[in-house]
């Protein structure tokens, strides 16, 4: 059985992040642990600090951004090579 994928959605709760949350849960296999962190929480914030989050949405899969989240907006191919739905 394949490791779990632990997917981190930084959100502040707007239009956008809501529609990266749909498409990250639409994308996740079985293995795949999806968790939305509140922006507006100070330990995420924290969080999204250590990772290198810049903008919002933002996704981290086990541990490391995305790279489609590196100063702009998530992409389906760039999740799906960090590991999203790999499962």
């Amino acid at each position: 059985m394949a490791d779990k994928c632990k997917i981190e959605i930084f959100s502040s709760g707007c239009a956008l992040c809501e529609e990266t949350a749909e498409l990250v849960n639409r994308m996740a296999c079985s293995n795949c642990e999806v968790v939305i962190l509140d922006m507006n929480e100070a330990g995420v914030v924290a969080r999204a600090k250590e990772l290198g989050v810049r903008s919002l949405p933002a996704v981290a899969v086990n541990g490391t951004l995305a790279s489609c989240c590196a100063g702009r907006g998530p992409e389906e191919t760039a999740l799906r090579a960090a590991g999203v739905g790999a499962g």
